[in-house]
């Protein structure tokens, strides 16, 4: 009995992949002992190192840096994906005065670093006289950047859509725009939501970028904890870090509870059912059209 992605594994495989995860299990063990024992030995764990976090004001400042880091990856999360839709749509135009521009934007944000866009915004438009504050340096380079990501990953969303799908929208009369609207975008979303999702992932942990050009956000925080008596460096590094996989969580969470509402959707059952009712009869068709006509007696 074989499964469709790999032949089942026999006995002997069965065992040796045993093996192998007992194996990994105790290394991963002992990694993490190890660092323990290592932070137990340097007194990481004494109590004056983690001093610091049993005031209100720190967790006060803490909470005001986290909203400063919101604030930065809800804007940067929208524009990005507005971003990423024009930049998409501009791609695959028909016309070449559209596209090669928009695909010259594209690879040259996608290109460059997005610290070096944030240093450009905040230190390099000045000396031409245009004063930019920190927190839009970092909004708008996040937004060039992953904006640039998501353009790319949505396209080839589209691309992978089976032609009959637009030729289906054209055959009812739909003009381009309404075809890429109301049955390519959508198809490609979903297709492609791990994607857009793990991007988004990005834009929030790229926000730490900003402690460099003094935006105050989580990372800025953490470094003026870390100067503070004790030097508590790592306890401000596992704290912040810690936020950030909090927030990281969360997000991956929304989106996997929107694409189960989503595939839960009658209306997208109705459109899956359409399509592939749509496909069934495209392949028919090419089927007939690929067929010699008889010959005449």
């Amino acid at each position: 009995m074989t499964s469709v992605l790999f032949d089942v594994p026999g006995p002997r495989a069965r065992r040796r992949n045993m093996i192998l995860a007992i194996v990994t299990v105790v290394v991963v063990i002992a990694v993490i002992a190890f660092l323990v024992w290592r932070l137990s030995i340097t007194n990481q764990f004494s109590a004056s190192k983690w001093n610091v976090f049993t005031y209100t004001t720190v967790w006060s400042s803490i909470g005001q840096m986290l909203l400063n880091t919101l604030r930065a990856f809800a804007l940067a999360a929208v524009l990005s994906l507005a971003l990423g839709f024009v930049l998409a749509i501009g791609r695959m135009s028909d016309h070449a005065w559209v596209r090669v521009p928009v695909t010259v934007i594209t690879e040259v944000f996608r290109a460059i670093p997005v610290l070096v866009l944030m240093m450009i915004l905040y230190y390099g438009l000045p000396t031409l006289g245009m004063k930019v504050d920190p927190y839009w340096a970092v909004v708008l380079a996040l937004m060039a950047y992953n904006g640039s990501v998501l353009a790319e990953a949505l396209r080839a969303g589209i691309e992978s859509l089976p032609r009959g799908q637009g030729e289906a929208g054209y055959a009812i009369g739909l003009r381009k725009s309404g075809v890429m609207r109301l049955i390519l975008l959508p198809q490609a979303v979903r297709a492609m939501l791990p994607v857009i999702v793990a991007q988004l992932v990005v834009v929030m942990k790229d926000t730490a970028l900003g402690f460099i050009i003094t935006y105050q956000e989580l990372l800025y925080y953490a470094k003026l904890l870390s100067s503070q008596p004790g030097r508590p460096i790592l306890q401000s590094a596992l704290v912040i870090g810690g936020i950030y996989i909090i927030m990281c969580l969360i997000l991956s969470g929304i989106a996997k509870w929107a694409e189960i509402k989503t595939r839960r959707s009658p209306k997208v059952k109705a459109l899956e059912a359409d399509n592939a009712a749509v496909m069934h009869d495209g392949t028919n068709t090419e089927l007939i059209a690929a067929q010699k006509p008889p010959q005449a007696d």
